[in-house]
């Protein structure tokens, strides 16, 4: 058995991220199974490599390890790709060319070849969406799964059309963080309640590829004083910053513990 700790470096971790790490870690010890450590780093235009080092870093200081290799999902494009590629040749994708602003005001949905033909003459981006009537008949039975301890059932009728292939980096993290769970055999996912809402799509995803469904379970989160969840643009919360200020290893995981 195997669960997973997958920050993205897209800033330095704060005590939110040394809470989950715990967390993930913790659970990893608690169950007598190996956590491991992820890089998600598929979103080229806010991830950068000192923050990727600086995880190394940070964690290792807390007093966390991991096995190596660690996997690095910039380095696995075309795995994600080859998902997408699938889904696409089964008829459950559809381009969508509409921006932010547009689906404010309508939601999105297929279009006719004309004009698809037509913007893509007119070379306009646009990303791939699941279309979740196209899914229905291929969903045979209830979409069940595991959420700390609890049974739950996806109602499809719930669900909306997703972005499984984003504009500008090809694919999206709906698909890199189901197919690298699947790929690295994890059958706990411990993460933050911020994910729940994702997990039906996860387990979508999951069914449609034929892919084992993990277990999951969603811890709460650590908040700031006035109740907004801990973000990276917090810099006085940072872990970098609190050792800089001579915090010890173990009060800044007394001070992410709830």
């Amino acid at each position: 058995m195997l669960t997973r700790f997958a920050p993205s470096p897209t800033g330095y971790l704060h005590l939110g991220h040394a809470h989950a790490a715990t967390q993930a870690f913790g659970f990893g010890r608690s169950e007598n199974i190996t956590c491991l450590l992820r890089i998600e780093d598929i979103d080229k235009t806010r991830c950068r490599p000192e923050y990727k080092t600086a995880i190394y870093q940070d964690l290792d200081w807390l007093g966390f390890d991991w096995p190596i290799p660690v996997r690095i999902q910039s380095q696995h494009r075309g795995a994600y790709v080859d998902v997408i590629d699938n889904l696409k040749e089964r008829g459950l994708l559809y381009r969508c060319f509409k921006t932010r602003a547009e689906l404010q005001d309508a939601p999105p949905a297929p279009i006719s070849d004309t004009e698809i033909q037509d913007r893509l003459g007119q070379k306009e981006l646009f990303a791939w969406r699941l279309s979740i009537d196209k899914c229905r008949p291929r969903l045979k039975n209830a979409l069940a799964y595991v959420d700390t301890d609890q049974d739950k059932t996806v109602n499809i009728d719930t669900l909306e059309d997703i972005v499984v292939g984003r504009k500008d980096i090809g694919t999206s993290y709906h698909i890199a963080v189901t197919h690298d769970d699947m790929i690295q055999n994890i059958t706990h996912v411990v993460r933050g309640a911020d994910f729940i809402d994702q997990t039906p799509y996860h387990v979508l995803i999951q069914h449609l590829m034929g892919w084992p469904v993990p277990i999951y379970h969603h811890h709460p989160l650590l908040l700031r004083d006035d109740g907004e969840k801990l973000s990276k643009r917090h810099s006085d919360t940072t872990i970098r910053s609190l050792r800089e200020n001579s915090l010890t290893a173990s009060q800044v995981l007394d001070m992410s513990a709830l």
